[in-house]
């Protein structure tokens, strides 16, 4: 079968691998219909994060049909449509029964790599390094999904893919940043980052009952399509930040601030540079400025919220600012499993067509142009693949 490899830095190939088969009664195969590339994929893509091993096989973010499952799956079958989540959870462990999904204490079998770096292991993912399993991924034309009745969930006919697919992740994401703000009527939520996960963050607070939300990018298509979704927006590259937000509440800064950045945040002048650098030399493995900027502007007794992906230890973390004001931090790797059906009921009612944040479609085989597009940012926001076409 094809499948999108990563073979070091910035250097991605389509390459013919072994089809996956049952290794596991739980298990599942899915021959995949369509795929996407993340944000947080840009991130092994860039070589940041540690345990990627060459020929790796990417991707968390796809649907696609079972075409085969294991002696003891019960809730799928063959021949079921189904998107899929990203977090590897077994569904029986005190994280799952609690819904913590991507905390499994049974899916990852490279625990204690994450151990060592973070103290206590998330769930496995798809993809996304040896640090999280070292399963493989769902760009490719055929995947296998663990716990597939824990992992999977069937979709109606009536819904295109496209209007699903992002269930498997960056929906759930930025509706779980959103409700971890615990948003009350009438509050102001600021967003650092409108790239996917920032845009539907951007939808899902106003969902949950927000006056206005202002987006925070410099990526002018991405302003666009935050101001599309009734957002306001500051140009990080134009404006101070701070002093923005602060004009935009009168001087009380945001109920909520919502750091959809990450571990590559860009910043503007001297203060950028000197993250690179700490960065470059093994001083810092995280880039953090969204995040510093985050907390500063937060008003007093406020909440950021953090779905960006960070992955090791950061430098000048504002803690001072953070206790004095009373600051609340939400964060995590999302529990896609908990938030699947409730934002499907709410597509199939008409709230929100997930698949407004696509701006191109790919075949798989042009997946190392979608990683160079998406990297680049220009006009890019959100890639999709078709494995068979």
């Amino acid at each position: 079968m094809k499948a999108a490899c990563w073979y070091g830095k910035q250097k991605i190939d389509v390459v013919n691998v072994a089809e996956p088969r049952l290794l596991n009664r739980h298990d599942a195969i899915v021959r995949i219909t369509t795929t996407a590339i993340c944000g947080s994929d840009l991130h092994l893509y860039n070589g940041v994060v540690p345990t990627m091993e060459r020929g790796d096989i990417l991707g968390h973010e796809f649907m696609g049909e079972v075409i085969h499952v294991g002696s003891d799956v019960r809730r799928v079958k063959s021949g079921d449509r189904v998107v899929v989540a990203f977090p590897i959870s077994c569904g029986q462990c005190f994280s799952c029964q609690h819904g913590a999904f991507s905390h499994c204490e049974n899916s990852n079998p490279n625990a204690w790599i994450a151990e060592k770096m973070l103290g206590h292991s998330p769930a496995g993912i798809f993809g996304y390094s040896h640090m999280t399993g070292g399963f493989a991924g769902g760009q490719a034309q055929y995947v296998r999904v663990p716990f597939a009745d824990v992992g999977t969930m069937k979709v109606p006919e009536t819904l295109e893919d496209e209007q699903v697919l992002f269930l498997s992740d960056i929906f759930p994401t930025g509706y779980m940043a959103a409700e971890n703000c615990n948003i009350q009527n009438g509050d102001t939520v600021a967003v650092w980052g409108c790239g996917p996960v920032g845009q539907f963050a951007i939808r899902s607070a106003f969902m949950l009952g927000a006056e206005r939300v202002i987006g925070i990018d410099s990526v002018p298509a991405r302003l666009k399509m935050a101001r599309d979704g009734r957002a306001e927006t500051i140009n990080f590259q134009e404006s101070d930040v701070y002093d923005a937000l602060m004009d935009m509440t009168g001087g009380r800064g945001p109920d909520s601030c919502i750091d959809a950045v990450g571990m590559e945040a860009h910043a503007p002048a001297m203060i950028g540079w000197y993250d690179r650098v700490k960065q470059l030399l093994m001083m810092e493995t995280d880039r953090p400025f969204a995040l510093r900027q985050a907390i500063m502007a937060c008003r007093n007794g406020g909440t950021v919220s953090v779905p960006g992906v960070y992955a090791g230890w950061i430098d000048k973390f504002p803690a001072g600012a953070m206790m004095n004001k009373a600051i609340t931090i939400k964060t995590g790797q999302t529990h896609a499993q908990r938030y699947m059906r409730p934002l499907l009921e709410r597509i199939q009612s008409g709230q929100i067509d997930p698949s407004f944040v696509i701006t191109h479609r790919l075949r798989l085989d042009d997946a190392p142009r979608g990683y160079d597009m998406f990297n680049h940012r220009d006009g890019c926001i959100k890639v999709v693949m078709k494995p068979w076409s």
